[in-house]
């Protein structure tokens, strides 16, 4: 039986994140991890760097093939990412 105070562990959870302001860094590294399973192993696998910084996600790919293909279709992964996130933390990305 619940008590009136009693909250899930999801809410406490996403409230400590909030209280402590580490929703953002939060959100970046769930996308850094979930980057292979969104892109696909041929992809994950020819990415040598990936980083988030000040809303901007930053690449390597070693394959310039790959690259160009990535930036031909950015924008659709930037939307993929961010609802996977549920809030915009990528407005932007850059090939290094």
């Amino acid at each position: 039986m619940r008590k009136p105070n009693d909250v899930t562990v999801k809410d406490a959870i996403s409230k400590m994140l909030d209280v402590y302001r580490l929703r953002r860094k939060f959100d970046e590294t769930s996308i850094l991890s979930i980057w292979p399973e969104i892109m696909g192993t041929a992809i994950a696998n020819r990415t040598k760097q990936i980083y988030i910084h000040d809303k901007k996600l930053f690449l390597r790919i070693e394959s310039s093939v790959i690259k160009n293909e990535l930036i031909m279709v950015r924008q659709g992964i930037i939307q993929k990412l961010n609802e996977h996130a549920g809030t915009q933390v990528i407005t932007e990305m850059i090939f290094l």
